[in-house]
């Protein structure tokens, strides 16, 4: 059978569908690739936060799975809202790419020290990270896929932007990277690097086995489990600055999670581990820990200040 993909339409977009379609081939299935246009696609001129980020990048892909028009429908696993709906469940997720931000420019000579420099970003959570880190540079919006942004870096409205390395190395634009960031600061968003399979929760068992097979990385999976069930307890999504990570070895994952104010100056984190086989309750437990040492008077702060 023809296993029919949906994704978003940007260069990056098709990449990563383009992967999931190599696997599946490999796997003895045909594809074929729907690309569609989300509303975070369509609406350009505001940021994430504005627009309500629930969904942006997800929704029409949603759509065509319940309406049976498509299969499974590939996200960069950062943009997957916190509550999938019933009738829907995640039922892959992909090898993760190295996690990192990372800074790029055309200048070589760039230096994240250098006082007054402008950073481009579309992320809440890298705009306080920043703002925590690196007190004397400035931020800017830097919505659109990377082919634009960087047509705005290099039309000088940045110095330099700041991007998940993932999206980077697979555009082929890692010579233009001048600083790794440490995950130990700039803790990524849940998800970030990995690719993320949604289907219908109605479709053919079997088929799920099959497909689940074909494209699920279990170390993956686990660690994202543990990210989502954090991310979950928070209510957060893509337009809240919280972050976490969690990395897996001899059995045991180890999270570290946490929430930071839009200012920079109010910094809530935690870092717990627990065997693989209780990476939910490990989520739960480091959320709750994060919202009652403060981050609950961070989120109400946030709200506030978005009226």
């Amino acid at each position: 059978m023809t296993i029919r993909l949906a994704t978003r339409a940007s260069r990056l977009a098709m990449w990563q569908t383009e992967h999931v379609a190599s696997l599946l081939q490999k796997a003895g299935f045909a594809t074929e690739i729907v690309p569609m246009q989300t509303t975070g696609d369509a609406i350009q001129d505001r940021s994430l936060a504005k627009i309500g980020a629930k969904g942006v990048f997800t929704e029409e892909l949603e759509v065509s799975l319940r309406r049976g028009e498509t299969h499974l429908a590939v996200h960069s696993a950062k943009d997957v809202q916190s509550t999938i709906p019933p009738d829907l469940e995640l039922l892959a997720f992909l090898e993760r790419e190295q996690v990192n931000d990372v800074v790029l420019s055309y200048n070589e000579a760039f230096s994240l020290e250098k006082p007054g420099i402008v950073l481009g970003t579309s992320s809440t959570r890298r705009k306080a990270q920043l703002r925590r880190f690196y007190p004397e540079a400035s931020t800017a919006e830097a919505r659109g896929n990377l082919q634009t942004r960087l047509r705005k870096l290099e039309e000088g409205q940045f110095d330099a932007l700041v991007l998940a390395y993932a999206g980077v190395h697979r555009m082929g634009y890692h010579h233009l990277v001048r600083y790794t960031l440490p995950t130990d600061q700039f803790v990524p968003a849940t998800g970030q690097g990995s690719i993320a399979i949604e289907c219908a929760a109605s479709l053919d068992e079997g088929l799920k086995a099959q497909l689940k097979a074909a494209l699920d990385h279990p170390e993956t999976h686990t660690c994202l489990l543990a990210e989502r069930a954090f991310l979950h307890t928070m209510e957060g999504g893509c337009s809240i600055p919280s972050f976490a990570l969690a990395t897996l070895a001899g059995g045991v994952v180890r999270l570290h999670g946490g929430l930071i104010s839009l200012s920079g100056e109010e910094y809530v984190e935690e870092i717990r581990e627990a065997p693989a086989a209780d990476v939910l309750a490990l989520g739960v437990a480091v959320a709750d820990s994060v919202l009652n040492r403060g981050g609950r008077e961070i989120l109400a702060s946030i709200r506030q200040h978005r009226g």
